[in-house]
């Protein structure tokens, strides 16, 4: 997930998970630990992307997986067509506007609407599963 609220280097932040909530409006969701190191700067912004990382892309996945290192380097993101970074070199990024936050026991829970799709060359996406990466079976 990255974001660039106001007062915010553009960041990066790696989650195991979104889901989808609705397509007709387009929304999904994801969930954010109420004690996390970035609880601060997801709670000022007002948009975010996510951005489905390709299976040989685990070292971007590690490096902001990382506590407290979470500022994007250069080389990897964009500003989108609204105004969010994106991570250009991915499967598929969503710029989403925040629709909604609920409180969701030790995490809050962001409802983002898609705003912009940039769905590039397919490939094989990142799998995390069961405290490892992991390969689709084909």
């Amino acid at each position: 997930i990255t974001a660039n609220p106001e007062g915010w280097e553009p960041f990066g932040m790696t989650v195991n998970s979104f889901a989808s909530v609705s397509l007709d409006p387009p929304l999904l969701l994801w969930s954010l630990q109420n004690d996390s190191d970035m609880y601060s700067a997801f709670a000022k912004a007002s948009s975010f992307a996510v951005n489905i990382l390709r299976a040989e892309q685990q070292d971007l996945s590690t490096l902001y997986a990382k506590k407290g290192d979470h500022v994007l380097s250069s080389a990897h993101f964009e500003i989108g067509a609204g105004g969010t970074p994106v991570l250009p070199q991915t499967m598929v990024s969503m710029e989403c506007d925040v629709e909604a936050r609920y409180p969701g026991g030790d995490h809050v829970i962001l409802i983002g609407r898609v705003r912009n799709l940039y769905h590039r060359e397919a490939g094989v996406p990142l799998l995390f599963c069961a405290g490892s990466y992991r390969k689709l079976a084909g």
